[in-house]
């Protein structure tokens, strides 16, 4: 009889030539445990997805009480469906005007494919305005919009009228213009390998984009939810965008992502014609209820806060030969390696060392420390020590 693993190279589509093959049997807080036993520390939380932890159990609780009502009853926005409206309500509560309408979507690639026909449909125009080394997800629309032709070549053609410049240059704003639909940005970069933005650069593009009448919208799939040390990247900057998209960490580890918006605006997309944007899961009952308990663990929990100090406890502990500098702020940090080489090698050792860990996409000499937020102090030390004896390996 075939193994789990050889069944999962036959018959589950691949995304590499060579999966990680780690089989896992359960998880809980910041630790994955494989059917042998064997554990793992979790320091990329499925791509800052698991905020909370997994398995937390207010999070499974809540999926738990939703499963026992109801699961899909229609396709999106026809019923009102109470996990939907106060999730919305509750997300909105905590964000600047005008953000106030949720669209509920599956995913973060769908929640930037649904920003930009929102886009599209309210300023008239079809330009969009994008930054290099970005990365917006692997659909059509979003693909047209990333940060490298390395990704995008083979699916050529895309998305006409699509501009990409370089982050934090802004000389080159002026590409901006009276036929821009919207520029899209992460207050963040995440796969560049965590820049910040630097000399007020968002409100030089929130100002460009009020000149010309362009759409400004923020990416927080990664970035939101208490990542980067405040509940939403973008309080960093005092810079608010017209349409913030979210996902990853929205669901508490079930499918979800958003677009949010003014309501006017997003009426565009109701009328003219009606349907302008429909999705059959997005907003699902389950994800909404899990995804409201995650969001309330994160503010009970002031766990966005305390992100900033256990950031700090990563940097102060992570002292080694081998690493040249880490950046970033809260649990979202790049540790800058002394070359591409060592990286790799160290990256393919993590699962060995118990350490499951994933470098960026567009930066090839760094690897992401993004953990759930829950972790403890003595959890971090334990993960400071296990990344270091790992380095003094691989480099003797």
């Amino acid at each position: 009889m075939l193994s789990e693993k050889n069944l999962f190279l036959l018959h589950v589509g691949q995304t590499s030539p060579e999966p990680l093959m780690i089989e896992i049997e359960r998880a809980e807080g910041i630790w994955l445990y494989g059917p042998d036993g064997k554990k793992y520390i979790d320091l990329v939380s499925g791509v800052s997805v698991s905020n909370v932890g997994h398995s937390n159990p207010a999070v499974v609780a809540a999926g738990k009480e939703q499963l026992d009502r109801y699961m899909h009853l229609m396709v999106y926005g026809e019923i009102v469906q109470s996990p939907q409206v106060k999730y919305a309500k509750r997300l909105t509560d905590m964000l600047p005007a005008p953000l106030e309408s949720v669209y509920f979507v599956n995913s973060g690639s769908e929640a930037i494919e649904g920003a930009m026909k929102l886009a599209k449909r309210y300023t008239g125009r079809s330009k969009f305005v994008s930054f290099n080394k970005a990365y917006h997800g692997s659909t059509h629309g979003a693909l047209s919009i990333q940060g490298t032709e390395f990704y995008r070549n083979a699916y050529r053609p895309l998305l006409p009228d699509t501009w990409q410049i370089d982050f934090n240059n802004a000389e080159a704003l002026d590409i901006i213009d009276n036929e821009t639909a919207a520029v899209i940005v992460e207050p963040i970069q995440a796969e560049a390998g965590i820049i910040q933005p630097e000399n007020d650069y968002l409100l030089k593009i929130r100002n460009r984009c009020d000149q010309t009448g362009a759409l400004l919208i923020f990416d927080e799939i990664q970035t939101g939810f208490g990542r980067t040390g405040r509940l939403f990247a973008m309080e960093h900057f005092n810079v608010v965008p017209d349409i913030l998209a979210l996902a990853k960490a929205m669901g508490g580890g079930l499918p979800l992502g958003a677009f949010i918006a003014p309501r006017d605006m997003m009426m565009t997309l109701s009328n003219k014609p009606a349907l302008g944007h429909i999705t059959t899961f997005g907003g699902h009952p389950v994800s909404c209820a899990t995804g409201l308990a995650a969001f309330e663990e994160i503010i009970k929990g002031e766990l966005a806060v305390k992100a900033n100090k256990k950031g700090n406890r990563f940097i102060v502990n992570l002292k080694h030969e081998s690493i040249l500098s880490i950046r970033g702020s809260g649990l979202f940090l790049a540790v800058k390696l002394a070359s591409p080489g060592l990286l790799n090698k160290f990256i393919e050792s993590g699962p060995g060392n118990g350490l499951i860990l994933d470098k960026f996409l567009f930066c090839n000499d760094a690897f992401r420390i993004a953990p759930p937020l829950t972790i403890t102090n003595e959890e971090i030390d334990y993960a400071c020590d296990k990344i270091l004896s790992l380095l003094d390996k691989i480099i003797s």
